[in-house]
């Protein structure tokens, strides 16, 4: 079941982030209380009582301190932005990914929000990602370097129509 994330479900929350750094930046709880209150959606994806993922998205014009989240700003005027997604080790390739991805296409159509934005690794690479992303109908709208030149990252795009199909 997809809910509303709330701060009973943070220490979950924090530890799935940790246990995907390397594809992630790093959550402290401050932060993450930080980033909830901020956030334009901030779902879980609640299993039996237990956190099997979440994600967590921005809307423009937040203050969001992000360099990924600055390139969408500095070049769309209106976008909602994914910060972050992460499926349970167990819940993977169980389509919670693509359930939160279905729930956030269809909110950002509801909210006008277009277009819906991400990114994934390019190096080091991440191909789960990409592939996943494709299945869903983002596009690549350019790539940045990050952490002076040790990761790329690969600028992703979607649009969606009122029926949060693309458009």
């Amino acid at each position: 079941m997809i809910r509303d994330a709330v701060p009973a479900d943070f220490q979950a929350i924090l530890e799935l982030n940790a246990e995907s750094v390397h594809f992630l930046s790093p959550l402290t709880a401050e932060r993450l209380h930080r980033l909830h209150r901020m956030a334009a959606y901030h779902k879980v994806v609640d299993h039996g009582g237990a956190v099997a993922a979440f994600l967590l998205a921005f809307r423009e014009g937040t203050d969001y301190d992000s360099p990924n989240y600055a390139w969408f700003a500095e070049r769309y005027p209106e976008f909602l932005y994914i910060d972050r997604i992460v499926a349970a080790p167990a819940a993977r390739g169980r389509g919670v990914a693509a359930m939160l991805y279905e729930d956030i296409i269809a909110f950002a159509a509801r909210s006008g929000a277009l277009p819906l934005t991400c990114e994934f690794d390019l190096d080091p690479p991440n191909p789960a990602s990409m592939r996943f992303h494709e299945r869903m109908g983002f596009h690549e709208v350019g790539t940045q370097w990050l952490y002076g030149g040790t990761k790329q990252v690969s600028m992703q795009a979607r649009r969606v129509d009122g029926l949060g199909e693309p458009a």
